[in-house]
């Protein structure tokens, strides 16, 4: 396991950014009344977030949260030495997305800029990331840019996936600081599952054929294409109700901590069912656990701080211990503890 901590890396501010089109799972019409009923007591997303035929990509979503971040915070974009963009679904094949934003922010060209392709536990890899390579080399300041357009591969045909992702994009900015608390993390993965969570064709392994994009029925009624995501809800459910306990409770080992000793706990918002079961196991009080779900769904790699901003920004103005997890596709997971001081979180900007 890659356990490490890394010192001297101070998290500024959060913002988050969501498409304004709202879309209802009480109104969805491919399953039933009682299914829908269902649905959303299990899952627990009622409302989600869809960029539909905007034209509104990730990117477009991180750059505004990352714009509103800056001037929240007054920061000087010639002091931004780091840009990281954490996404499945960037802009172009190649080239890489952090790059065009490190020139549609107006940052500096002395500024370094990648992506990482993760999903669901991308804010916490991206964290270790981005903030090792700024500790190391003492750099001023740096953004990390997260978020998912997941209907793009979810058809509204298919009921296994469709009510379950919305799209969202964040934006976090990380500064050196000599004087800032340790974070400590926790990284895992497991690519023997990765089937469980796949788009398994326009890929290198697998291009776009003619028939990629042809919705086709599937066992248990749905109908979906070979270029759409794919979910085994069943392994998903047993790999993170298994896995993420366990690797929590050895981070409290290792740490010499509890669940007494963290404000809040942020998860990956991927359904009710899951995450409690996660919380029941690992003994956290409810009061310490914020939810997002029922407002935007499971939007990958911006489900961590999209929840910071919408359930706690009014309550980040003083010392807060956070404990945060993310899990699934790959199957990839991991955990950090952090403090923030006077963390500056605006208001969610809706497009």
């Amino acid at each position: 396991m890659a356990f490490f901590p890394i010192s001297n890396i101070n998290l500024v501010g959060i913002a988050g950014a969501v498409p304004a089109c709202e879309v209802s799972n009480w109104d969805y019409d491919y399953i039933t009344p009682q299914e829908r009923k269902l649905l959303i007591k299990t899952t627990g997303i009622e409302k989600r977030r869809a960029v539909n035929d905007s034209g509104i990509t990730t990117s477009d979503l991180c750059m505004a949260a990352a714009e509103k971040l800056l001037r929240e915070t007054a920061t000087s974009k010639a002091d931004i030495e780091i840009l990281v963009f954490v996404s499945q679904t960037p802009d172009y094949f190649l080239p890489a997305t952090s790059i065009l934003l490190q020139n549609k922010l107006g940052l500096t060209k002395t500024c370094m800029a990648f992506d990482i392709n993760l999903g669901c536990s991308g804010y916490v890899y991206g964290l270790s990331a981005i903030s090792s390579l700024m500790s190391s080399a003492k750099m001023k300041k740096g953004l990390l840019l997260t978020g998912d357009v997941s209907t793009f591969s979810t058809p509204k045909e298919d009921k296994s996936i469709y009510p379950l992702f919305g799209d969202g994009g964040t934006a976090t900015l990380l500064e050196y600081n000599e004087t800032a608390d340790k974070m400590t993390f926790s990284l895992q993965s497991d690519g023997a599952g990765y089937e469980a969570i796949i788009v398994r064709e326009g890929g290198m392994r697998k291009p776009f054929t003619k028939t990629s994009f042809d919705l086709l029925p599937h066992e248990g009624g749905i109908v979906k294409a070979s270029r759409n995501l794919e979910l085994n809800g069943m392994d998903v459910f047993n790999f993170s109700v298994t896995e993420v306990p366990w690797n929590i409770q050895d981070f409290f080992k290792r740490t010499n901590t509890g669940t007494e000793s963290y404000d809040y706990f942020v998860m990956h918002q991927a359904n009710l069912l899951m995450n409690e079961t996660i919380r029941k196991k690992l003994k956290f009080p409810p009061e310490k656990i914020p939810y997002t779900l029922s407002k935007y769904g499971n939007t990958s790699s911006a489900s961590i701080p999209l929840t910071i901003v919408s359930e706690l920004r009014n309550k980040v103005s003083q010392p807060v211990s956070f404990l945060l997890s993310g899990f699934g596709v790959g199957l990839s997971w991991a955990t950090v503890s952090l403090k923030t001081h006077n963390l500056v979180c605006p208001e969610i900007i809706e497009m």
